[in-house]
């Protein structure tokens, strides 16, 4: 299939040669990134991977994740996502695809090995990718998604690990210029800058490093605290697009009903558009293109309350259409819990690690996926504590009561469930590894019906 040309902005609009183009899509989390609710470990990648190693050995351990990235996303899914009636794919990468921390600067072929595999299968359905740098050395934010097993974002306090994303990116910007189906660039995935003065002055340096390589791809430049906030970024930058992420309380593991009272507030569909356009205010002030990098509820397994999940969903995408907003929907692929294909809950790989997602449901080890319910008797007194003792404490990005969570719950323990994942692959010989990491293939795959039914809708 042949595009009509390089996309680019053109005022509130992306456009191609013959006209105005729509970005419908999904994230593909959890391949070339992974994150611990999409495949089931806990902690962030880096833990995951070496408990691994030490337990699957050498073999094992490369051999089960050569088929998990191939097979992760392949033809088929392209095929599957144009038969939805969508258009685009976001794909999240973690920068260690590319460099190690070993040998900072020297970029690893390999890498583009695995994005050159799903940007060409997508490209011959039809299908836009968006890159998507989404763990960055240092961590741009405090949270696991971008690999990183503390509270604390490194990146913006230290000139070498900028330095090694601008050189990262020219490096990218080289091997995709002039590639019509590649959309464009999004550099920082939810960048997190606690004291908000560095993220400006990166992104415009950042800029004009990859418009030196690549004058012609857009620029999709994430908004500051997870990508809501957009004052501190300062004039909009030519040819690009400002990606708001709007994930609505609802949709959330803790969510309540919908409409209903969710985290103390009440919200209905005049609430949800009320959020997204506070959340889209820079680009309608500035005339720029709307581009919802995330957004999507989780699905509980409860039909009643799935069902009014899929309300929520059903209610932005018509928001986003009434505004000429693209999107793209999180995620695409996972073991359950958001993805609109899932790993089938009869696969050798999830009975395997069953003991495992039943130990971190319990003591609410995940972000995004678990609530507090059975650690509240350590929550309390903690949160009771800093009320009394720290009531001005009130950290960056979310606050105290986070805070707390994020290091008692995501941090400390998921980080004593490392090894206990690890554990469940004992045992595990070769051939089995490859076998348990075929889970993911499509053809292995469940498909969320009711979500696909409404992206169909949507898509038209």
């Amino acid at each position: 299939m042949t595009p009509h040309g390089m996309l680019r902005v053109d005022g509130t609009r992306i456009v191609a040669d013959d006209g105005p183009v729509t970005l419908r899509g999904f994230g593909l989390g959890g391949w070339m990134n992974m994150e611990n609710f999409i495949t089931g470990y806990a902690g962030a990648e880096s833990q995951q991977r070496r408990a691994l190693r030490r337990v699957l050995g050498d073999e094992g351990y490369e051999r089960f994740f050569a088929r998990f990235l191939a097979g992760f996303f392949t033809a088929e899914d392209a095929a599957f996502l144009q038969s939805l009636g969508l258009n685009s794919l976001r794909i999240p990468f973690n920068y260690r695809h590319f460099e190690s921390d070993d040998e900072p600067f020297v970029i690893r072929e390999e890498g583009f090995r695995l994005l050159d595999q799903v940007v060409q299968a997508c490209a011959g359905h039809g299908i836009y990718t968006i890159l998507d740098l989404h763990a960055l050395p240092g961590a741009q934010n405090q949270h696991w998604h971008s690999d990183n097993p503390t509270q604390w974002a490194n990146f913006w306090g230290q000139r070498q690990f900028q330095d090694r994303v601008v050189h990262l990116w020219e490096t990218i910007a080289e091997h995709y210029r002039g590639n019509p189906w590649v959309a464009g660039y999004n550099p920082v995935n939810e960048p997190a800058d606690a004291h908000g003065s560095a993220i400006g002055p990166f992104y415009r340096r950042l800029e004009a490093a990859i418009r030196a390589v690549d004058p012609d791809h857009i620029l999709f430049l994430d908004g500051n605290r997870y990508s809501t906030q957009f004052d501190q970024l300062g004039d909009p930058l030519p040819n690009c697009v400002y990606t708001a992420h709007d994930y609505a309380l609802p949709g959330f593991v803790d969510g309540g009903p919908y409409p209903g009272v969710s985290r103390g507030q009440f919200v209905d569909r005049a609430r949800v558009e009320e959020t997204f356009l506070q959340r889209t205010e820079y680009m309608r002030e500035t005339g720029t293109p709307i581009w919802v990098g995330e957004f999507g509820p989780v699905y509980t397994g409860d039909p009643a309350r799935d069902e009014q999940r899929y309300r929520l969903l059903e209610d932005q995408l018509e928001i986003f259409e009434r505004y000429d907003a693209s999107w793209a929907l999180w995620t695409y692929k996972d073991i359950g819990l958001q993805g609109v294909v899932t790993v089938d809950p009869e696969s050798a790989y999830l009975r395997r690690i069953a003991p495992v997602l039943e130990k971190k449901a319990r003591l609410g080890v995940d972000s995004w996926g678990s609530t507090d319910a059975g650690v509240r008797g350590i929550l309390e007194p903690i949160e009771r504590l800093f009320e009394t003792e720290f009531p001005d404490f009130q950290p960056y990005p979310w606050g105290a009561r986070r805070w707390i969570h994020g290091h008692v719950r995501h941090v400390m323990l998921a980080e004593a469930m490392v090894d206990e994942f690890a554990r469940a692959f004992e045992g595990v010989a070769p051939d089995e590894a490859e076998q348990l990491a075929d889970a993911f293939s499509f053809a292995h795959c469940r498909v969320r019906e009711g979500l696909a039914t409404i992206l169909r809708r949507a898509a038209r």
